[in-house]
């Protein structure tokens, strides 16, 4: 029996009987994160894993947070301003406390945020905010964000987990970590509601772990989860064959980028033709249509609709054409790149899990129409292809373009990071947009990236869960979760 469809009956299976009856929910609210165990570390460090994300946003907030719709609203900053030029936002941090009982004062909290953008600092975030001059305490509760050059979305970067404020190793809240755990090992998290009179505290609490793909949808199906948060593309197709609560299965409305990226310049897919011919020859509405998430469109260029200062990009001229009505000219178009006797092989570097088995298998589809031969790398340094699977911190086109300049993909376009440096130091928002969107042409025309969708991201979503609600960021706060929104 094919992997594909042995991962599928196995969830199924643990799917079955009485135990998909959720009971009654009592004590706290308990939470599964795809993936390993959450800790708590330190953003300048390094990337952090989805479920070290999901706990530093909820114990680590930062100046500015999001609530569960993806708004900006206030965490350690309790008002903000911004200068009618946009090079100066000030923050108000609200007087509050570490978990030691210290205060905290604004020249902590600077010097934990120049952190993040000092030389050796790994943050995933130091690059898309480099247009941040300094970070300086004015007094003991105000801190003002310099710019070089004005960033409308410069607080939905602030937002983001990567710019939790840590110190020590702990964090602010909006919860607290308690010392003692869980009866099966799960964080406990705490937190402590006033209510507008001041009067009466309501008590929140939650129990937070990481598990795999198939452990998490086993235990939310039997009642034993409550909310089920990190899914991807990967991993979907064991939660849509699982025997589901209706309604619990939720997607974000995700923004970023989700497709292939070359790893070398030589041999015969190194020229920006074989790449071309690669990318047009993708069924890409087939794939969309098998992963089945509502609302998900093929994407053939890099820019996405809705970015800020950005037209609604256009198609190229084939992207209208169905399949089978292009095919016979790519067919010809592999002969005289290749040769009549071609015999590439193409090996991507995938993720485990189901769905990362049906991208291979659409692929080998697609291409091994055109006479190539597609397999799985043994290793990312072994592949022709990597797959990027990424939310967009923020909606400004800088992060999509941004992530193809050569520091940071194996191809590139020397020409293509001139204009990004042109575009960071412009102080006229109009001539910025225009040279992102060179670069973003640039990018389109050297295939240095192939397309096919937005990101994925979903969650599994209880009854007892009434705060919840994706967004465009796929980030979500553990707080209120019993609470609906806008009570």
């Amino acid at each position: 029996m094919p992997r594909f469809f042995l991962a599928l009956t196995l969830i199924a299976a643990l799917a079955i009987g009485p135990s998909a009856c959720r009971q009654k929910p009592e004590g706290s609210a308990k939470v599964v994160v795809i993936g390993g165990e959450p800790r708590m570390r330190d953003p300048a460090q390094g990337p952090l894993s989805t479920s070290d994300a999901v706990l530093a946003e909820n114990v680590a907030q930062g100046l500015v947070q999001f609530d569960p719709g993806g708004n900006i609203v206030g965490g350690l900053a309790e008002r903000w301003n911004v200068s009618d030029d946009g090079l100066s936002y000030i923050f108000r941090v609200a007087a509050t406390q570490w978990p030691d009982g210290r205060k905290v004062t604004a020249q902590q909290v600077a010097r934990i945020l120049n952190r993040d953008f000092a030389p050796r600092s790994r943050n995933p975030l130091k690059d898309p905010l480099g247009a941040v001059d300094d970070i300086v305490a004015m007094t003991d509760r105000v801190i003002e964000v310099r710019l070089a050059a004005p960033r409308p979305n410069l607080l939905a970067l602030f937002a983001q987990p990567e710019l939790g404020v840590v110190r020590g190793g702990y964090g602010t809240g909006p919860f607290q970590l308690a010392s003692t755990r869980g009866s099966k090992g799960e964080l406990r998290l705490t937190r402590e509601v006033s209510a507008p009179d001041e009067e009466t505290t309501t008590h929140e609490e939650v129990l937070l772990s990481g598990a795999g793909a198939r452990d998490a949808i086993g235990g939310f199906v039997s009642g034993d989860t409550d909310l089920v948060l990190g899914g991807t593309f990967a991993d979907l197709p064991f939660a849509q064959h699982g025997r589901l609560p209706r309604g619990s299965l939720r997607f974000d409305p995700a923004s970023g980028l989700f497709g292939l990226v070359p790893t070398g310049s030589s041999g015969p897919l190194g020229n920006a033709d074989a790449r071309r011919l690669l990318s047009e020859a993708i069924d890409r509405e087939a794939l969309v249509g098998a992963l089945g998430v509502p609302g998900l469109a093929a994407r053939a260029m890099v820019l996405e609709p809705g970015l800020d200062g950005m037209p609604t990009p256009v198609a190229p001229a084939w992207f209208g054409t169905p399949i089978d009505q292009r095919r016979p000219a790519l067919q010809a178009q592999a002969g005289r790149l290749f040769g009549k006797t071609r015999k590439t092989t193409i090996r991507i570097a995938l993720p485990q899990g189901p769905g990362a088995d049906l991208l291979l298998q659409e692929l080998q589809r697609d291409w091994g129409a055109l006479g190539f031969s597609v397999e799985r790398a043994s290793s990312p340094a072994a592949a022709d292809f990597l797959v990027i699977d990424e939310v967009a911190p923020s909606s400004s086109p800088a992060w999509f373009v941004r992530r193809f300049r050569c520091e940071a993909t194996a191809v590139c376009d020397p020409e293509i990071d001139k204009l990004l440096e042109a575009a960071r130091e412009s102080l006229v928002p109009a001539q910025r947009y225009a040279l992102l969107g060179q670069a973003a042409g640039r990018i389109d025309d050297a295939q240095l990236f192939i397309p096919i969708a937005a990101p994925v991201r979903w969650s599994l979503v209880s009854n007892r869960i009434q705060g919840f609600a994706g967004n465009r960021f796929a980030r979500h706060t553990l707080t209120g979760l019993e609470t609906k929104s806008g009570d």
